[in-house]
């Protein structure tokens, strides 16, 4: 009988050639598994009560126009992230390196481009002031609030002829001023409009005088913001065009590489590889981030929160009933 102490370690003959020789599976494994995560998490977040806010469609509209995009865009930017991801995956087989791509043609036009969205918002400032200016015009004409108001939404300026022409038709349809002009608020999303929307709604709720000097005051105002607007980005034109080089060179270093040296990047095929290309990946987006911050002028804080919470309290959640008599008690109220 062989003792224990002589008997041999055989070497195990592991199955791990299909696991080398798929690393891609692994990969597709673990991000199956990390959506399976996120789905988990969402139910989670759906099922904690929250308090009532603006609807799903009015935040991501808001949030495309504060960025200076259209729908439009959004369903190219969309198409083409899509195929570039997909020819990556095919031409090197990295899962995380197609993911990668992705995220470099979604966020990087944004980056190498120009701000659109601040051009947008010195134009809405611009456009507030000139509507402003409008309506304290008209109001000078002995006329009531509500009435300045329908007779300059027509002729408001383009960045903001929607927003004041959904405002009119809500006038019209019988809202009253105080909710309408919440609502604009909340379309408008602008810190400068709602300098100009709370005076009107104070004017509007207490029979405010000397509300033709007030929107006088107002409007310049909001032509100094944009004015300021304008020279802060004329002193960060140089940090945005360092970005620009940065970013624009390295990406430029990365696609060189990948299309001209490919056996040097044979390391990254493996799981192992694969692993360490995310790491690098997330490094290079932060820092990318990190740059971005440096060029992007901070949006001050909102005067009329979306919710509808103004100056005298939150707004009624559905519109209160109106009347001829409402309506002209309203423009008794205003007038200047």
């Amino acid at each position: 009988m062989t003792s224990p102490a002589r008997l041999a370690l055989l070497p195990l003959d592991l199955p791990t050639a299909g696991v080398v020789a798929n690393p891609g599976r692994t990969a597709v494994v673990a991000l199956l598994g990390a959506g399976v995560g996120l789905g988990l998490f969402l139910v989670v977040l759906g099922l904690i009560p929250r308090e009532p806010g603006p609807p799903a469609g009015v935040v991501f509209t808001t949030w495309l126009r504060d960025r200076g995009w259209n729908r439009r865009e959004v369903v190219a930017r969309a198409g083409g992230t899509a195929l570039a991801a997909i020819v990556t995956a095919v031409a090197t087989g990295w899962v995380v390196g197609a993911v990668l791509v992705a995220a470099g043609c979604w966020f990087l036009p944004r980056v190498l481009g120009p701000d659109i969205g601040h051009a947008r918002r010195v134009a809405r400032i611009e456009a507030v002031a000139t509507w402003t200016e409008m309506i304290r015009d008209t109001l000078s004409a002995a006329a009531g609030l509500e009435q300045a108001i329908l007779a300059t939404a027509p002729l408001a300026p383009a960045p903001i002829r929607e927003e004041v022409a959904a405002l009119a038709a809500r006038l019209d349809r019988g809202v009253r001023l105080v909710p309408a002009l919440r609502l604009l608020a909340r379309d408008l999303a602008d810190p400068t409009a709602d300098l100009v929307i709370a005076a009107l709604v104070i004017a509007a709720e207490q029979q405010a005088r000397q509300l033709t000097d007030l929107l006088g005051a107002l409007a310049a105002t909001a032509r100094e913001r944009a004015s300021m607007r304008m020279r802060v980005e004329a002193g960060r034109a140089r940090s945005r065009t360092s970005v620009r080089v940065v970013v624009g060179t390295t990406t430029a270093f990365a696609v060189a590489v990948v299309l001209l040296n490919r056996p040097y990047l044979a390391a990254y095929d493996s799981v192992t590889g694969q692993t360490v290309l995310l790491g690098v990946g997330l490094l290079f987006a932060a820092g990318f981030g990190w740059l971005r911050s440096i060029a992007v002028v901070p949006e001050a804080g909102r005067l009329i929160s979306d919710d509808g919470d103004g100056p005298n309290g939150p707004a009624p959640r559905e519109p209160v009933r109106s009347g001829a008599s409402d309506r002209r008690r309203s423009d008794a109220g205003t007038e200047s």
